[in-house]
């Protein structure tokens, strides 16, 4: 039986500013920072043999963060585009705001929130699956079935797609899933392939506490 843990990247510059990002590389905030670091204080204990994330800087950076803070840098990372976010075409770069105020919050929401609602130019969640859970099955899945804890820093999205998959969700179901900043969501994968959500533990709970610095005194 392994461990597979899925965190969202932390908040980053595009999502301070409410705009939509899909594969358009902007960095972490200090806040995205400080949430990735955090993170990394709750899995600790979980002994991590491999980790993948995207082709984009923000869940790279979150990734190198909580391995950092779990006192678990080596960890090997695999990085791929299958990862990525959800493309969002031409919706890229735009306020959320402004563009439910100019295509109507139902038509946004739908390209938002449904399965198969697509943006101009863009990727549907359904799209998105496609290429995520390929790549899951393909790379992620095998290293876990090895019998190895495996912890992924994506997006919102791509979680979101292969919580849809190990959940069993429906349509209706998935578009209320809300996936927030550098929060694990574990699944234990058991000896017959199947996949069962687990809470984590809280390893921050259990950490020993850090010794005070040592003062030296001049002489």
């Amino acid at each position: 039986m392994a461990l597979l843990v899925m965190v969202r990247h932390g908040q980053s510059i595009w999502n301070l500013e409410n705009r939509f990002t899909g594969w358009t590389d902007v960095p972490l905030t200090e806040k995205g920072r400080a949430e990735a670091r955090a993170c990394g204080e709750l899995i600790y204990c979980v002994p991590f043999a491999v980790a993948f994330t995207s082709k984009l800087t923000r869940a790279q950076d979150t990734l190198r963060l909580i391995l950092e803070a779990a006192d678990q840098p080596d960890v090997p990372v695999i990085e791929d585009q299958a990862l990525n976010e959800r493309h969002y075409g031409e919706l890229q770069g735009l306020n959320k705001a402004e563009t439910a105020a100019k295509y109507g919050e139902e038509t946004v929401r739908q390209w938002r929130r449904s399965l198969e609602g697509r943006p101009p130019g863009g990727e549907s969640l359904k799209d998105t699956a496609l290429r995520s859970l390929r790549y899951f099955y393909e790379k992620i899945v095998p290293e876990l079935e090895a019998g190895k804890n495996v912890l992924v820093s994506a997006h919102g999205n791509t979680i979101r797609a292969i919580l849809m998959e190990l959940d069993h969700l429906s349509p209706e179901q998935v578009e209320k899933v809300e996936i927030e900043y550098c929060v694990p969501v574990a699944f234990e994968h058991q000896a017959d392939g199947t996949f069962s959500q687990v809470l984590m533990p809280r390893c921050d709970i259990i950490r020993p506490p850090q010794p005070p610095a040592r003062s030296i005194a001049r002489l």
